[in-house]
């Protein structure tokens, strides 16, 4: 297995680890050592641990803390910072934002974490908790190589609290020996009557919803009762249609020929191609693909300020974009690193999608305990009725 190869596998179970508690989509604004993982996953990694690491590595001398999702980064990167830096980092892991989150809140700002990596949704969360610390742009400037779709959207205006890192989406997968390409162009055509037991939906409950409330004209970030009921309406009307769920690896079904077209992120068509199936496409609907991001972002009272901007800043070098988004295998949010990066991978259409269809892409947004709660019922109901 080569490096690439086995980078796609480590990012799918990122992936996988995406949680929808939470969450919601809004459009985009426009378009255009140390130093490694020295320390243990979340499950591990308790503050206590993290406190001890992080005092023993400032008796060192200058120190980040980062807390990252497993397996998603590069290691030359860290290495290639501290060399330059003289700045050690401690590196430590989580396996979803609801875990990331959930640790922080219990440390209380405490400080223990310099550098953090959440989605959309908790960016939106936390900023609006008081849990992460403005960032001074004046120090960062890397950040005018981002590409301006990525920038100064909802969930964090004018990107005050967070910078971009990877994104990727959830589209139309489409077997093409069994389906005509150009004939999926729409999220409703998975509701064809043809494909009856032959749709895979993944087992998302934020996505499927944010799909059917595509289909109808509502706003996917809706906390409208009414338009939330009429989606699950529409879905109840789709069963027939689905003959599995599954988010634990969306291509499996395709590869193994239960399936023919279906609801998947764009990452595992890419794992089906380089597996033995050149033929599972991917679509990016009209009415707009289910995007999600992971930021940088520096949480409230973090002890280690000015290194954490440095840290940053160093990430977002094309060269260093560059690297971090070939060896994980999702997109770069930087034009210039994208620049820097082979052409199979710069200009594949699955991982970067034409600017048209970029334009209305739609990034995910908390939407309150409340409305998740909702949610929750009519997807236990979908899914003990289908």
């Amino acid at each position: 297995m080569t490096k690439k190869h086995a980078s796609k596998n480590n990012l799918v179970t990122r992936r996988r680890f995406l949680e929808m508690t939470g969450v919601g989509l809004v459009g985009l604004s426009g378009l255009g050592l140390v130093g490694c993982q020295q320390s243990g996953t979340d499950e591990t990694n308790t503050a206590d641990t993290a406190s001890t690491q992080n005092t023993a590595a400032t008796k060192r001398g200058k120190v980040v803390n980062v807390y990252n999702w497993t397996e998603y980064i590069s290691d030359s990167v860290l290495k290639a910072f501290t060399a330059e830096t003289g700045i050690d980092v401690v590196y430590s892991t989580f396996d979803s934002n609801e875990a990331m989150y959930a640790k922080l809140k219990i440390m209380g700002n405490s400080g223990n974490y310099d550098v953090i990596f959440p989605g959309t949704d908790f960016v939106d969360k936390m900023r609006k908790e008081n849990m992460l610390e403005e960032l001074d742009h004046n120090k960062i400037s890397n950040f005018k190589h981002l590409n301006k779709s990525f920038l100064n959207v909802d969930f964090d205006p004018e990107n005050k609290f967070s910078i971009p890192y990877l994104w990727g989406s959830s589209g139309i997968a489409v077997n093409t020996k069994r389906i005509d390409m150009s004939a999926i162009t729409s999220w409703n055509d998975l509701w064809l009557p043809q494909y009856e037991g032959r749709v895979m939906l993944m087992n998302d409950l934020r996505d499927v919803f944010s799909m059917s409330l595509l289909t109808l004209g509502f706003p996917t970030s809706t906390q409208d009762p009414l338009q939330i009921k009429a989606a699950y309406e529409k879905l109840t009307k789709l069963m027939p249609n689905v003959r599995t769920f599954n988010s634990d690896a969306p291509r499996m079904p395709f590869m193994e020929g239960e399936t023919y077209l279906g609801l998947a992120w764009n990452g595992e068509v890419i794992m089906a191609q380089d597996q033995g199936m050149p033929e599972l496409d991917f679509v990016y609907p009209k009415e707009g693909a289910i995007m999600w991001m992971d930021n940088m972002a520096i949480p409230k009272n973090a002890k280690n300020l000015e290194n954490a901007h440095t840290f940053i800043d160093f990430i977002l070098r094309p060269e260093n974009s560059a690297i971090i988004s070939e060896e994980i295998g999702y997109g770069s949010p930087s034009d210039a690193a994208r620049a820097l990066m082979p052409s199979e991978m710069a200009n594949n259409h699955i991982i970067y999608p034409p600017a048209e269809q970029l334009g209305h892409a739609l990034f995910r947004q908390d939407v309150g305990d409340k409305t998740m709660a909702l949610y929750q019922q009519y997807w236990d109901r979908l899914k003990v009725d289908m």
